[in-house]
């Protein structure tokens, strides 16, 4: 049993379970059009999370990273050096348009993480701005990639399904802001700071519904399409009544992160009935 755990804690911690939240995503987007897949696309960014998250967690400060000294760590970082060795593999096969993009997401992840002047703040240290640059990067990773991937133009319904992945993520780091509110700095006024945790999550739940709503403002849309968003609907606005600041240990990290799992399968099994 201590060893699931252990397992089951790494997993967790080394930003596997993030990447396949965005693996999933992106087949979501995939499922969505019909495109074609890019297998080497989707594998690019589950490693890619995988290296881009630990790196964001654990080496902001080069030193940490480079030379670690708790085994525990060394194991995250044995991962994260795999990860990055098999994302520049599938990156071979991927098209012009696509590294285009990807300059851009990887300028605002650098933004995100690095300073860019000696004494000025980074982006994640702006708790007002940076859930903003999350929700932008990652619908940019998981809905505009794979439209290119696809070589497909990026139609009116793209950028609505953008839009919605943007609204999706930034409901999806509510509770990660609620639960950080005891560790973040009085300095980074996140939401929860500023108004307090129930308006925090009166403002999620409102998200939630445009969310949804924005649905309907594509050109096309099917009934599974309808039916899916319907049910992540309830179940998001079922998730902004079900936290607080004293969170379970791994409410947010876990069960949380596996909402877009959780969507791309409603999707297969909605397709089979």
């Amino acid at each position: 049993m201590k060893s699931l755990h252990r397992f089951f804690k790494f997993y967790i911690n080394a930003s596997i379970h993030v990447a396949f939240g965005v693996y999933a995503l992106t087949h979501i987007t995939i499922e969505t059009f019909d495109f074609q897949r890019d297998e080497h696309l989707a594998w690019f960014l589950l490693f890619g999370t995988i290296a881009c998250y630990n790196f964001i967690k654990y080496g902001v400060e080069a030193e940490k990273y480079i030379i670690v000294a708790n085994p525990y760590h060394k194991s995250i970082q044995l991962v994260s050096f795999i990860a990055i060795f098999i994302c520049l593999y599938h990156a071979y096969f991927l098209n012009l348009d696509i590294w285009i993009a990807l300059l851009f997401l990887v300028a605002l992840t650098g933004l995100y993480a690095i300073p860019v002047l000696p004494k000025m703040q980074n982006l994640r240290n702006l708790g007002g701005l940076k859930i903003f640059i999350v929700a932008l990067v990652w619908s940019g990773a998981t809905v505009i990639l794979p439209c290119l991937g696809a070589n497909e133009p990026i139609s009116w319904d793209v950028w609505i399904e953008s839009l919605q992945r943007i609204l999706f993520v930034l409901v999806l780091l509510i509770p990660f802001e609620v639960r950080d509110l005891k560790y973040d700095s009085p300095e980074l006024k996140t939401l929860p700071q500023r108004i307090g945790v129930q308006a925090t999550k009166f403002i999620g739940s409102i998200i939630v519904l445009l969310f949804f709503l924005v649905t309907f403002l594509k050109d096309e849309i099917s009934e599974s399409e309808i039916w899916v968003k319907s049910i992540l609907f309830l179940g998001l606005e079922i998730l902004m009544f079900s936290f607080g600041r004293n969170q379970g240990k791994y409410f947010a990290s876990f069960w949380v992160e596996a909402i877009p799992i959780a969507w791309y399968f409603l999707i297969l099994i909605v397709e089979l009935i």
